[in-house]
């Protein structure tokens, strides 16, 4: 029953597809013709709306100020360095 099905369905999509391509294969040809020039007249068009001032987007310059270090220059940390190992052993 099963080839049965599975045979009327192949055939009935063979005729289908027969079918429709006769239909559709037919002598005429379909020619496309595209716009050559086309004006636009900006002059007409009229633009509603609100605008805005750039000054409110811009970022003023400002002073670069220089920050003294408040940490104390150090020329090395063996103090430092020799209690640490100390504490390892």
């Amino acid at each position: 029953m099963m080839k049965f099905t599975a045979l009327l369905f192949a055939g009935l999509m063979f005729f289908a597809t027969q079918a429709s391509a006769q239909s559709s294969s037919s002598n005429e040809r379909v020619k496309y013709q595209y716009k050559k020039y086309q004006k636009f007249d900006f002059e007409d068009i009229a633009i509603e709306g609100d605008t805005g001032n750039p000054g409110d987007l811009s970022i003023a310059s400002r002073y670069q100020r220089k920050f003294k270090n408040k940490l104390p220059y150090r020329v090395n940390f063996n103090p430092e360095i020799a209690r640490a190992v100390e504490r390892v052993r």
